[in-house]
């Protein structure tokens, strides 16, 4: 009742700003659009305000989360067909995600050992029973993941976080002594913990910092499909807490971030509860990771609340997201615009999720995923593949999957999906350290998010999924504009004259 009657109150004062715009100050802003009619990041000039408008209100005053980036994930997958292409082509690639003309991405994801986006099945230490992991090397990461990586920081001015992921042990510290399923033997946890220790030293040596771990990608497992290890809530909380949380603190590494559970926000609530029970069990977990594949369209609010509550200090971070279970389409723009794309689910989900994953529209699922996510808590976004080819790999398993960059390194080709600048729509413009803030819009039919960065400017971010433009009255403070948001677009606003205000 209460969040209804501050909603109204909310929709009086825009109602109340509207009637008094012609005095108000003339707010400076950029603003850049891309839309199913073919705007790609295109600035756009203010439009003239109007009458029928729909009104958004900006409220700094109320502070939520500190956004710690947005960014995509370097698999073996993306290095290996980086290194399949030109150097031109390579280049104009990493300087579209990482450079200062490009996305900007600000925190992105790498796997430790293999996974399904490897071009086959490898552990850093294959050596049973080597307690002491005196074996331990990253060389099978050496000519494609590092170089990717180094390049990457090279194009990037502000830098990026880099948060890691097993996918599994190697199988000989496992019950089942394979690459998919089965659980970590508690008599290698301790051997298992040395691992990412071992693992932070060994991409140390090649200048590159590791931020932060996951401690398992989806460890409700993947149907057995490819490489995977189970853990219940209990389970991670033990390892982490006994032996992982110890581990790097005794190696001196006790800033790098310890993310917990990794995979689909449906079950966060059973997780966060094991997680964050008592101050032992919270005492080493920084946060949070979660992906979206339980649902093409659901947020699933009500459990990102939840975990937020659970533990307001603690991250709340997206660690993998893409258009799974798809073959890429190959310069076809309207296809990522139109309601054709499919999920797992939309062939293998219980009959009872099936209104979960209906066929849907990639731009949208991206846009609308982004901005519920950073509307409920969530403070870090990153993607999966930032490269794939036209089959939807190079992936072991087939497990085809589209990216926001597609190659065709036998022709040297390169298509900038929409997805990629869907994405360049947050990451470009809302900087780490950005706070996002409050935000009333007249118009339910229009999405938004808003975030302050650290330099003061103000950062909008508008989904219309409409047939129809919307004509847009922004308010901030005492100042205005106005714009005009194309039927089936996202648009970013820049506020750049906030602290005149």
């Amino acid at each position: 009742m209460r969040n209804d009657i501050r909603h109204i109150f909310a929709l009086i004062a825009i109602v109340m700003i509207a009637a008094c715009s012609s005095e108000r100050t003339k707010l400076s802003t950029e603003i850049f659009e891309t839309s199913a009619s073919g705007n790609k990041l295109t600035p756009l000039e203010e439009s003239e305000p109007a009458e029928n408008a729909v009104e958004i209100a900006i409220e700094p005053n109320q502070e939520f989360q500190t956004i710690t980036g947005f960014g995509g994930s370097f698999t073996e997958s993306s290095a290996y067909l980086l290194n399949k292409i030109s150097a031109v082509t390579r280049d104009k690639i990493l300087e579209a995600y990482f450079g200062e003309t490009g996305a900007r991405y600000s925190l992105t994801r790498t796997h430790m050992n293999s996974c399904d986006f490897s071009l086959s099945q490898y552990s850093y230490a294959p050596v049973a029973g080597d307690l002491e992991l005196s074996n331990f090397s990253i060389e099978e990461d050496i000519e494609d993941i590092v170089p990717m990586i180094r390049d990457a920081m090279a194009k990037s001015k502000d830098g990026f976080r880099i948060i890691s992921s097993p996918w599994t042990a190697p199988p000989w510290m496992k019950d089942n002594k394979e690459w998919v399923g089965g659980k970590l033997l508690p008599e290698y946890y301790d051997t298992w913990a040395l691992f990412f220790s071992k693992y932070v030293e060994a991409y140390r040596k090649e200048g590159i910092d590791i931020w932060g771990f996951t401690v398992e990608n989806e460890p409700l497992g993947n149907g057995n499909n490819w490489e995977s290890m189970h853990y219940t809530p209990e389970e991670m909380s033990v390892f982490v807490k006994d032996h992982l949380g110890p581990r790097l603190q005794s190696a001196g590494m006790e800033d790098i971030k310890i993310l917990g559970y990794d995979q689909n926000r449906e079950h966060l609530r059973e997780w966060v509860d094991e997680m964050y029970k008592d101050e032992a069990s919270s005492k080493y977990f920084a946060g949070t990771a979660i992906h979206w594949y339980a649902s093409t369209f659901e947020v699933f609010a009500d459990e990102l609340q939840y975990a937020h509550q659970k533990a307001p200090e603690k991250h709340l971070i997206q660690s993998e997201a893409c258009v799974d279970a798809e073959v890429p389409k190959w310069q076809d723009d309207d296809w990522y615009w139109s309601k054709e794309a499919t999920d797992w689910g939309w062939d293998w989900a219980p009959e009872e999720d099936k209104h979960l994953h209906p066929k849907y529209v990639p731009v949208y699922r991206y846009a609308i995923d982004i901005i519920g996510s950073l509307n409920n808590w969530v403070d870090g976004w990153v993607d999966w593949n930032m490269v794939l080819d036209r089959q939807g790999g190079p992936n072991w398993f087939k497990n085809w999957c589209v990216a926001p960059v597609i190659v065709d390194p036998e022709q040297d080709e390169v298509y900038f999906t929409p997805l990629y600048y869907t994405l360049s729509h947050f990451s470009r413009y809302i900087r780490p350290g950005a706070i996002r803030i409050g935000i009333e819009i007249s118009d339910e039919s229009v999405q938004a998010t808003a975030a302050r960065n650290p330099d003061g400017t103000v950062v909008v971010v508008l989904l219309n999924e409409s047939e129809s433009a919307k004509e847009i009255n922004l308010n901030l403070h005492e100042g205005m504009s106005s714009t005009v948001l194309a039927a089936q677009a996202i648009q970013t606003i820049v506020i750049k004259n906030t602290l005149q205000l």
